[in-house]
């Protein structure tokens, strides 16, 4: 029997997780930390850079109108998702990525200056020899009070072991704040983190059943490590439907 997986991811990723979770028949519940908001940016000038850099969709469905002005420029993109993103906003693909960001920067070719347009949290970015990055904050997750639906469900004195998500440094900040807000024990909570700068935040606050971290920098890698770790796990099936 598997233990819940509890995704933390703001929408739509949330969902898309949620989807590809249920696939693998995980137990698998998706609940809002966050919400995602626009930011006012200054918007340079189409010919102030070769291309643009996009990490996330979320660049573009919360960047605003002023990104009209782009379509038919380059763009290095990361994951699926945020490449049809691009597509969908006339942008033309230079180049995709299913690692982070900084993968997707390595490997950028005939494109000298880029724009980066990013999240109010973001990883820092070293632009190969000869690569310079313009950044515009164009949205921001903002955090929100843990849904009691959640706080119920990490609750259930019958569930040995919960696996939590966790995809950012902001994620995971946020879910040990609100734990420690409401009194929730992360005794029984295995995190499985999207790399070593998560899974370094979770280190340094402790208290968790085990921090476990993703052989790559993606959803898919991180939802494969929790099936795994659930065929190795004796927490109990029903999740929410136990309460």
């Amino acid at each position: 029997m598997n233990s819940p997986i509890v995704i933390l991811r703001p929408e739509p990723g949330a969902s898309a997780s949620l989807q590809a979770a249920v696939a693998l028949g995980l137990d698998a519940y998706a609940f809002a930390l966050f919400t995602t908001v626009e930011r006012a940016w200054d918007a340079p000038t189409p010919d102030a850079f070769d291309a643009l850099l996009l990490g996330s969709a979320n660049a573009l469905r919360h960047g605003g109108a002023g990104l009209a002005v782009y379509a038919g420029k380059p763009a290095y993109c990361v994951g699926d998702v945020t490449t049809q993103a691009a597509a969908a906003r006339g942008l033309t693909i230079a180049g995709k990525g299913h690692g982070g960001l900084q993968d997707v920067l390595d490997k950028v070719s005939g494109h000298a200056r880029l724009l980066r347009l990013s999240g109010e949290e973001r990883v820092a970015l070293c632009p190969p020899p000869g690569v310079t990055v313009a950044e515009r904050v164009v949205y921001a997750s903002l955090p929100a009070p843990m849904p009691v639906e959640l706080a119920r469900l990490l609750s259930v004195a019958a569930l040995p072991a919960i696996i939590v998500l966790l995809h950012s440094g902001a994620a995971a900040r946020h879910f040990i704040a609100e734990c420690a807000r409401l009194g929730l024990s992360r005794a029984r909570i295995i995190a499985i983190t999207i790399g070593p700068r998560v899974t370094q935040i979770c280190d340094e606050a402790g208290g968790w059943c085990d921090v476990l971290t993703a052989s790559q920098p993606s959803d898919a890698a991180m939802l494969a490590l929790a099936r795994q770790t659930c065929q190795t796990d004796t927490g109990l099936d029903g999740g929410l439907a136990g309460q």
